[in-house]
């Protein structure tokens, strides 16, 4: 796949793949791209799949859902089965609370259930939330609430609710200031960091949109959080992302776990690449 002019992100995302395929070449390996929904494709051919940029799986939950199930069955996977599925639902974050680690505060709203979003306001004490489907990428019917807008967003979700689960916490104000903090973590540890900012006028800091990137180095107490929450994972994940804030209280708090697709930003630090493709092989060599 070549990136077309003026796709900045597909060449992005593309860079990072030429990065890790050539730390893969040096630890023996061949690799392709392949789109997971391809028919023709057997998947036993490989010996492992890793999960990149399957951007798509939320909106084609079902679909994927049969397809990861059938794929675990054919090769190895990087990272495993259970984890996969365990990640791909915000649920886990109740999880991750269970074992100590510190969450944004959240509550879960059933699949089938309704919501009253000026009664959770009212309830959870919070001047502001966010809420979002509890399956979900690139801030995927993610809305900003208070009691100005509640009726109009809570219409919206209301109708949303027959068809999947949402959470909502509580706004958190240094994502318009601070931004978050994404660090990425190999065999469990700390590699490298980004910093992700809104744009003006804005909170969600995806680049889809609008936010950006940039360089930054976590401090200690931000890599031990890290890697603490990889850890009391039921399985160490081979690769993944904690992404961070700080909490309305001036606390850090983890705002998502990503083990399914994450972007790792391979290209802000190479040597990256080479933790990615080592982690890789010892999945593939058992």
């Amino acid at each position: 796949m070549v990136a077309l002019p003026g796709d900045w992100y597909l060449g992005n995302i593309l860079e990072d793949d030429v990065l890790l395929q050539k730390a893969l070449e040096k630890q023996g390996f061949s690799s392709a791209r392949v789109d997971w929904a391809r028919k023709d494709v057997d998947w036993s051919q490989y010996k492992c799949v890793v999960f990149r940029t399957t951007w798509d799986y939320f909106d084609r939950f079902e679909e994927f859902s049969q397809w990861l199930n059938a794929v675990s069955k054919q090769t190895k996977l990087c990272n495993p089965y259970a984890i996969i599925k365990w990640n791909m639902d915000k649920h886990y974050l109740k999880d991750l609370e269970s074992k100590g680690i510190p969450v944004t505060p959240s509550r879960f709203v059933e699949k089938g259930s309704t919501v009253n979003i000026e009664d959770a306001i009212s309830k959870s004490g919070w001047h502001e939330l966010v809420i979002k489907p509890c399956v979900s990428g690139a801030a995927r019917h993610t809305y900003r609430v208070n009691k100005l807008n509640a009726k109009t967003i809570e219409t919206v979700v209301n109708e949303l609710l027959k068809h999947e689960s949402f959470v909502y916490q509580p706004f958190l104000e240094s994502v318009l200031t601070q931004g978050e903090d994404t660090l990425m973590l190999f065999d469990g540890k700390f590699s490298h960091a980004i910093r992700k900012l809104a744009k003006p006028g804005d909170f969600r800091v995806q680049d889809d949109h609008g936010g950006t990137v940039h360089d930054y180095q976590p401090g200690a107490e931000q890599i031990e959080f890290a890697e603490k929450a990889m850890a009391v994972c039921n399985t160490l994940p081979s690769y993944g992302r904690v992404d961070m804030v700080r909490d309305n209280q001036g606390k850090f708090a983890l705002m998502e776990l990503e083990m399914i697709e994450p972007e790792l930003w391979l290209r802000k630090h190479p040597p990256s690449a080479m933790l990615f493709a080592e982690s890789i092989a010892r999945v593939v060599r058992g």
